[in-house]
């Protein structure tokens, strides 16, 4: 079985792997880096964009996501200034729409509500 493993993968199976307080491969931090999007250009954009007052947000439809039910809550800007006021954060507008309508319920704390992706 080893020399079968040996000629497919061509590695020895019983190889052993890094100690526990071994340094890790550059090419593993690389690909966590790449993962992440460590690079800031789509990650920070977001990041950004939820911090903003509704005054500040550029976009006239808003537009917050559930990624735990997959449902989509759209509200025009002037509406959303109007009924949580200009110099509300986006952030938190967004999560009390979402919460006002949910629909996963289970009565623990730690597992109601839905959980945001802003858009």
């Amino acid at each position: 079985m080893d020399q079968l493993a040996r000629r497919v993968g061509g590695k020895d199976p019983n190889a052993r792997g890094l100690a526990p307080n071994a340094d890790l491969p550059p090419e593993y931090w690389e690909a966590l880096l790449e993962a992440a999007g460590a690079d800031g250009d789509h990650v920070g954009l977001d990041a950004s964009r939820r911090l903003l007052r509704l005054s500040q947000v550029p976009d006239h439809v808003l537009r917050v996501g559930c990624r735990r039910c997959g449902r989509t809550v759209e509200i025009q800007k002037a509406d959303a200034a109007r009924l949580y006021g200009p110099e509300s954060v986006w952030r938190d507008v967004g999560r009390r729409l979402l919460d006002d309508t949910c629909t996963q319920r289970t009565g623990r704390y730690e597992e109601d509500g839905c959980w945001p992706s802003f858009d």
